[in-house]
């Protein structure tokens, strides 16, 4: 035990004391800050004004395109061709040109320009165009209605239906639903819950357990490697037993990993939080350019209206809160523990593995046949993730979570989402049977493939040294 504590301790600082290390715990931080940050930051720039002139042949939406703080709309009377010429002459960002049908109402449009232009533009075009088609087809279809029921309904009455259908009206008429989800748990007792959130958690968590077991199971075999390569491992078999070697090795490696995530936990989270003191108006989007995302203009009057801004006020601390219950509703001590757990245990599965695959070749580059079948459950795991997600009681999305190769990365899909005790508790057990049976296979392949030099090793030689005894 004291030797492969020793083995721990040198593998353990030798790793940490590398300039990499030092490097990726001080850059991995940086950029997984950046990835909350960023995005932010730039969605509340504000770019140069662009002038879009707009063509249309149907009279219908010239006047509806509203000037936003990115674009400026400028009506074109003229026909498209020489709207293309102003378009060049003038230096102008786009035009849009809606052509004249006759036998339906319009339901496309065309927008030529120099650059790609924008997909915020294109949904705020669309938006407009929506509102007004369905603007105009509920004025007909009300008409055609009263016409049935009177039939000395006249044109006056026609302009009538026309002016009340307004944009006024059209947003009143305009009702989202939202669909509340309880969980009753035993008892009777009832839980809010959030599929959502639940949702991007499990995913967050699995993929990040996905990536630190490839990445560091390939430093751990990477590792093995160069020390076959340099002989180095002759002079240490000699005092230690193989599979105290490979033992130590794995587990030195994986507290290794370990210390890195923590510390880019703790260090992601004082960016992060610094910025939002440095720069808190970043994190509150503006509201124009919200309405411009979402292709609807506030009118003047409504802005001006205290009723409506009082209810907006009213909307904002309603989001806020659900966001803050949907994050208090996440049961953060099991998902801790349980992505520490698995994320340890599924290492420690597939770094025996890796550790065997190292052992058992004189370079990486004989390392991909190999690779494959060790590789092909965890990517498995990740291809069905959207079916877990969809389904996490199902059969498979069962069976995934139990069997040890891919239950590291669908468990943690499944815990948000309410998995009971023991269904966690089988889980953790099968996968400590999994890493013992992967490390005892994997150890008789270490102790012969450490010192076999400039053969090439094939899946027929690897099922010799399992059965080698002694």
């Amino acid at each position: 035990m004291n030797k492969i504590l020793l083995i721990i301790r040198r593998e353990y600082l030798t790793r940490v004391r590398k300039r990499s290390f030092i490097v990726m715990t001080i850059l991995g931080p940086i950029l997984m800050a950046a990835i909350f940050v960023i995005p932010i930051y730039f969605a509340t720039m504000q770019d140069e004004k662009r002038v879009i002139n707009v063509v249309d042949e149907t009279g219908l939406f010239i006047s509806k395109f509203s000037n936003t703080d990115n674009y400026n709309f400028i009506p074109q009377y003229t026909d498209l061709e020489t709207a293309k010429k102003t378009l060049k002459q003038t230096e102008g960002y786009a035009l849009l040109y809606i052509p004249r049908t006759e036998l339906n109402v319009p339901t496309q449009a065309m927008i030529y320009s120099d650059k790609q232009p924008s997909l915020n533009l294109k949904n705020y075009i669309s938006g407009v165009m929506n509102r007004e088609l369905e603007k105009q087809k509920l004025a007909a279809e009300i008409r055609n209605q009263i016409r049935m029921i009177n039939p000395g309904y006249n044109a006056v009455a026609d302009t009538a239906a026309d002016n009340l259908m307004s944009e006024t009206i059209l947003k009143n008429i305009k009702t989202d639903v939202n669909i509340l989800t309880y969980t009753i748990e035993e008892g009777g007792a009832e839980k809010k819950s959030f599929t959502e959130i639940n949702m991007i958690v499990g995913m967050v968590a699995s993929i990040m357990i996905y990536m630190f077991i490839f990445m560091f199971g390939s430093q751990l075999m990477r590792g093995v490697i160069e020390e076959k390569t340099n002989r180095i491992v002759e002079v240490i078999v000699s005092s230690v037993k193989p599979f105290q070697l490979m033992l130590g090795k794995i587990i030195g490696v994986a507290l290794v990993g370990l210390t890195q995530f923590l510390l880019w936990v703790v260090f992601t989270t004082i960016l992060v939080g610094a910025f939002q003191q440095t720069f808190p108006d970043k994190f509150k989007a503006p509201a124009a350019q919200q309405q411009f995302v979402t292709g609807q203009q506030m009118q003047p009057q409504a802005i001006a209206d205290e009723t409506t801004a009082n209810l907006k006020v009213e909307t904002g601390n309603e989001t806020a809160n659900q966001i803050f219950e949907a994050i208090a509703s996440i049961n953060f001590p099991v998902m801790i523990v349980s992505f520490i757990f698995f994320f340890i245990g599924g290492y420690l599965l597939y770094g025996a593995l890796f550790a065997a695959i190292g052992s058992a070749v004189d370079n990486e580059a004989d390392t991909q046949q190999f690779m494959l079948p060790v590789t092909v459950p965890l990517i498995l795991a990740i291809v069905m993730m959207q079916y877990v997600i969809n389904n996490p009681e199902g059969p498979l999305s069962w069976w995934l979570s139990m069997i040890p190769f891919t239950s590291p990365v669908i468990m943690m899909i499944r815990i948000p989402f309410g998995v009971p005790y023991w269904e966690l508790a089988l889980s953790a057990v099968l996968l400590i049977a999994g890493f013992l049976a992967t490390t005892w296979l994997a150890a008789k392949i270490y102790r012969t493939g450490i010192l076999m030099y400039g053969k090439k090793v094939n899946y027929a030689e690897l099922w010799k040294w399992i059965r080698y005894k002694g």
